[in-house]
């Protein structure tokens, strides 16, 4: 499937992969917006692994493999990307009330509202945050039965007036007052496949994936603290046998 659409590109000046389309890969669907995706990640991979020793082996082997390809990705920048971040900054300090600011990245945005996200190195991550479809189908039962309307009686006086508080306030948003969102430019399938192809770790989602994975490690070795010594030592010539030229 993707080789089809690589194929196609190369017809058109700019072809664009379609969002949530088949990647040729089961359970895996065309990213909506890779390139943000992965800079967020190895900027913050990057930044958890600061609180690891510099003597680390651990740290210095992913903090260079990071580096490296959080160039590629920078360098891939699709057109119009720095105007249009020019205009979600200045969209962004006009509706502050409409905005979320973490700087650690840790706070999920509220459903529906816009987030902006300020992170290490004076990068700065800018989307929109959809708010997740429900199904009905996966909701957790809270254990009543659904006696159909009416079966709950007469509201109370206190209950009364919250109802009423509730549906008499005034309105926070309207259409004079409504936010115009710029979607974020999105990389040609050229570009990503150079993206790819320089990586080589497969698919971008395939690397998505990966630093994501990887993000999460950067936590556990940290709990576990890797680098230190081991409590029990090994025994003289324990690992001769898996070293180089032992054979």
């Amino acid at each position: 499937m993707r080789q089809t659409l690589r194929l196609l590109a190369a017809v058109k000046p700019a072809r664009y992969l379609q969002p949530g389309a088949a990647t040729g890969l089961a359970g895996l669907l065309t990213h909506q917006s890779p390139r943000s995706t992965l800079l967020y990640l190895y900027t913050r991979t990057l930044e958890k692994l600061q609180d690891i020793p510099e003597s680390s082996l651990y740290r210095q082997s992913v903090e260079a493999l990071t580096k490296h390809r959080l160039s590629i990705v920078e360098a891939a920048e699709p057109p119009g990307h720095a105007e249009w971040a020019s205009r979600a900054r200045k969209i962004a300090a006009e509706n502050p009330a409409r905005f979320r600011v973490s700087t650690q990245g840790t706070k999920a945005p509220a459903e529906g509202s816009l987030a902006l996200q300020v992170q290490s190195g004076g990068k700065w991550f800018v989307h929109k945050s959809e708010p997740p479809e429900k199904d009905e189908r996966y909701l957790e039962w809270d254990g009543e039965r659904d006696e159909g309307p009416g079966s709950e009686g007469l509201r109370g006086e206190e209950e009364r007036k919250d109802v009423e508080k509730w549906v008499g306030r005034e309105p926070t948003d309207g259409p004079d007052t409504k936010v115009q969102w710029e979607p974020e430019p999105q990389l040609t399938a050229d570009q990503i496949e150079e993206i790819e192809g320089k990586i080589g770790g497969g698919l971008i989602e395939e690397v998505v994936r990966v630093a994501e994975n990887e993000l999460r490690l950067v936590d556990i070795m940290q709990e576990h603290k890797v680098w230190e010594e081991l409590e029990e030592k090994p025994a003289e010539g324990q690992w001769t046998y898996f070293e180089r030229g032992s054979q």
